[in-house]
């Protein structure tokens, strides 16, 4: 492949920093786009700042950046939350619309929470989105994208879901209680979960920005989803730990608030139909397989 320059928002996040490598690894130059001051790229997406003249040349940009949401809601970080999305791809659209030449394409993350909850349905990319929260914050990110669209350039919106990785993520939280024998599923344990491993993510992303067909909305999972009883045996099996205490749904109520509602007690059964159709192969389809993976690299 010859050498590309793309620019990367969120390198250091937990899949930046898996796909920043696997860039560079094809030969690409890669532009860190952040607010310090290692980033190859300056930008402050609360004050409409971007350096323009840092993008020039660029041939493609990946957009990661967000506010963590798996933290308690108050209505400050649900504020919060929401701008860094829309704001920040906002920014990102109406800086790439304006440059010349312009980048080919833009991958700008989105998230299956664009669904809401939707019990045992399955759910492709031409399902409606859902109305709670964080339904609305997902299909407003995605809306941000639009000056880049209408500028010609092609959008693509992976519809992130649970991320498998020992060193970040829903995973990394779970680890020691499991190791502990504290683990169990959560809730009633019926609800879906629709995760997909850190580098069949990456390889996800590379093949969304060479594959002209793919522009929209890309349900980025695996392509088998479990419920998360299934999940928390997998797990169990994985670190050969009894996981049978379960976590009830009150508790984290209690804990988290809405935050719980519609991240940990979610029902998303999704199915990657895009990718499918695209010939996509997972190097991890299949739950024990990935979190075997999983906790086997990071130890």
């Amino acid at each position: 492949m010859s050498t590309r320059r793309i620019a990367v928002t969120g390198a250091s996040g937990l899949i930046g920093m898996a796909l920043v490598p696997a860039l560079r690894a094809r030969g690409w130059t890669v532009l860190t786009v952040g607010r310090d001051a290692r980033a190859d790229v300056r930008w402050d997406p609360a004050a409409g700042t971007l350096d323009a003249r840092a993008l020039d040349g660029i041939d493609a940009m990946v957009h990661l950046a967000g506010e963590p949401i798996a933290v308690r809601w108050s209505a400050a970080r649900k504020r919060a939350i929401r701008a860094s999305r829309e704001q920040g791809t906002a920014l990102v659209a109406r800086t790439l619309a304006a440059l010349s030449p312009r980048p080919r394409v833009l991958v700008s993350a989105s998230a299956i929470g664009y669904y809401g909850t939707a019990g045992d349905a399955w759910l492709s990319e031409e399902h409606a989105g859902g109305t709670d929260f964080l339904a609305s914050v997902c299909a407003a990110w995605e809306r941000a994208a639009d000056p880049a669209r209408d500028a010609g350039i092609r959008v693509a919106h992976p519809r992130i879901g649970i991320v498998l990785a020992a060193e970040g993520g829903a995973l990394a939280k779970l680890l020691l209680p499991f190791r502990l024998g504290l683990g169990g599923p959560v809730g009633d344990g019926r609800q879906w979960m629709s995760w997909i491993a850190r580098d069949d993510l990456v390889r996800l992303i590379l093949t969304t920005l060479d594959d002209e067909t793919l522009a929209g909305a890309v349900n980025a999972v695996a392509p088998h989803p479990v419920t998360n009883a299934e999940f928390t045996r997998a797990l169990g099996r994985a670190l050969h730990r009894p996981a049978i205490l379960p976590l009830p749904a009150f508790a984290l109520r209690a804990a988290f608030g809405e935050m719980a509602e519609w991240t940990l007690l979610t029902s998303q059964r999704v199915k990657p139909a895009r990718l499918e159709r695209a010939g996509f192969v997972w190097n991890h389809p299949e739950i024990d397989g990935a979190l075997r993976a999983a906790i086997g690299a990071a130890a």
